[in-house]
């Protein structure tokens, strides 16, 4: 399996776990800037490498009187300042072709909804990019049929691919996790995250927005790094409660510390097994 370079690490390594962590969308200037002060204070105690998440744009929120974000042009700066102040890897979404090429000017990785993973046209731009590619598997995908998504980002030119799992529509309002999909898309040669908040959520649960069970998102992520996954995603939120965007399945700052020694722990025995 193919492990990707970023920054002074490789995600992919055995010797550490990647975590891509941060609030679900940039709320503010100063917000974002102080989420992730914190989030790199909280993870220099830790043995993981950190990468910070926010979205300028939630473009396929429930109601269309949900909170979107800053938008493309001021979300890039925003992100811009974060990355040039705090030296730290920086993800965001992008939605469009248009909007991965501008994307990819500021970030280190850019990301792939899951309901977009099929968009061939969004597909190519963000493999003729440059940037590392983080591609959500859709909510309505088998596992094995990421390998035609992987096609298309490798015959425009990328192998700087990372595959998600974010949980398998069950039924109406619910997901469940798999944890098969993470050894069966390894076998695609790249590395595998598991987006351990999304994989929560009870889309379109509250009606004009999408429900969650945080609780369940440190029960997720141990089984999926028992697994064997590669990278983890956790949104997270100084106050979930006050977030603007996935309130119920956004992970709360003051509980990273403990479930971070965790899921180091467990990562260090699982990459010692010879399988």
């Amino acid at each position: 399996m193919k492990t990707i370079p970023l920054k002074n690490f490789e995600i992919g390594s055995k010797e550490k776990l990647t975590v891509i962590s941060g609030p679900c969308v940039i709320e503010g200037e100063e917000e974002a800037l102080f989420a992730a002060r914190l989030l790199k204070d909280i993870f220099k105690r830790h043995s993981l490498n950190f990468v910070f998440k926010a979205s300028y744009d939630k473009a396929n929120r429930t109601s269309i009187d949900s909170f979107r974000g800053p938008g493309l042009r001021e979300g890039l700066k925003i992100l811009k300042r974060i990355k040039e102040e705090l030296d730290v890897p920086i993800l965001t979404d992008v939605h469009t072709p248009e909007e991965a090429f501008a994307a990819a000017e500021v970030c280190d990785i850019i990301q792939i909804p899951a309901f977009l993973c099929r968009q061939t046209d969004l597909l190519v731009a963000c493999a003729q990019s440059k940037a590392i590619i983080n591609v959500k598997k859709g909510q309505f995908l088998a596992p094995w049929d990421m390998k035609h998504v992987v096609k298309k980002l490798e015959s425009a030119g990328s192998e700087k691919i990372i595959l998600v799992d974010r949980g398998t529509c069950f039924g109406y309002n619910n997901l469940v996790t798999d944890v098969r999909s993470i050894p069966i898309m390894q076998e695609m040669g790249y590395p595998v995250c598991f987006d351990a908040s999304h994989s929560v959520q009870l889309p379109g649960g509250l009606d004009q927005s999408s429900g969650g069970q945080r609780e369940f998102i440190p029960v997720l992520a141990r089984a999926a790094i028992a697994a064997g996954a590669n990278v983890l995603f956790i949104e997270s939120h100084p106050n979930p409660e006050e977030a603007k965007s996935d309130k119920a399945s956004v992970f709360p700052f003051n509980q990273l510390d403990t479930f971070l020694k965790q899921i180091e722990k467990l990562y260090t025995v699982v990459q010692s097994f010879d399988v």
